[in-house]
């Protein structure tokens, strides 16, 4: 690890240690290569839900632990939980090996924006009011991952590069589309009544950066497909990255009004996860306060 930050902050979510499909190498890279001087943990980092169906936890996932315990020693380390990781909400304020555990916070940037953070679930209307159909969506989402894996086992013998089956699936699935814009505007929303600039969030595995109404929306994507995080220069830029292993990072820059961040290779467009057939439901009220800095 770097002794002099590169970055202001650093922000990741949706690991899923604990499955198959974790690309726990890329984490570690990723932390190790963007050193900084605040790291977010935005949910779902252990993935409980498939603990509890199967135990997986190989050395690999043990290394992005200990990467982030590294982390820690030298930079402050926020944990906020998600629904997969939902245990760790029952000790807000806990501090673990320098890792303090949040329900959500708000960050301000370099140049004084004033961010929420936090996972995102409690704006999802099927985890709120039907979380044994969110299970189901789960196993289904992880049906499709599987599926990719051979898929892309295949790809590999014939010397073709990465693509996502799953994500293929899900481009073409309307409702799946109207969950990601259903969540962008609910989230947004909510930001829009805690008087902040904007949302940092994550939970639907679609990372974009863009402005929706007066708010700038953030999702840091997952590390299941996209393999992103976002990053704050020093100047409180924020800028989302996409790592992955064996290849040169590829930068995603921020484009005006509603445009989502995109590549700026023609083979890695990310068009986002939701849990398919997933439906959105009206904006409710939450019940937390955002702690702030």
């Amino acid at each position: 690890m770097d002794a002099s930050p590169r970055y202001r902050t650093v922000w990741i979510s949706d690991v899923h240690l604990g499955t198959r499909d974790a690309k726990a190498a890329s984490v570690v890279d990723f932390l190790q290569r963007h050193s900084a001087e605040r790291y977010y943990l935005v949910g779902d980092i252990v993935d409980g839900w498939s603990l509890a169906r199967s135990w997986y936890w190989p050395e690999a996932h043990n290394r992005v632990v200990e990467t982030l315990l590294k982390c820690a020693r030298n930079a402050d380390v926020i944990y906020i939980p998600g629904n997969h990781d939902e245990a760790a909400r029952r000790f807000p304020g806990l501090r673990f090996g320098g890792i303090t555990t949040q329900m959500n916070h708000i960050h301000t940037t370099a140049d004084g924006r004033r961010f929420l953070v936090l996972h995102g679930d409690e704006f999802d209307g099927m985890i709120r009011h039907a979380p044994w159909l969110s299970h189901g969506g789960a196993i289904a989402y992880q049906a499709l991952l599987t599926t990719n894996r051979y898929v892309n086992r295949v790809r590999r013998w014939m010397n073709l590069p990465y693509w996502s089956f799953s994500q293929y699936v899900k481009q073409r699935t309307k409702k799946a589309v109207q969950f990601i814009a259903n969540f962008e505007t609910v989230v947004a929303r909510r930001a829009a009544k805690e008087n902040v600039d904007g949302v940092i969030c994550g939970h639907i595995h679609h990372p974009v950066i863009r402005k929706i109404d007066s708010v700038q929306y953030v999702n840091t994507g997952d590390w299941i497909e996209s393999c992103t995080g976002v990053v704050e220069h020093m100047d409180g830029t924020l800028e989302l990255r996409r790592w992955l292993p064996g290849r040169t990072d590829v930068r995603w820059d921020a484009l005006p009004g509603e445009t989502a961040v995109g590549p700026t290779d023609s083979d890695a467009t990310h068009e986002g996860d939701a849990l398919p057939g997933a439906a959105m439901a009206e904006p409710h009220e939450a019940t937390w306060s955002p702690s702030s800095e």
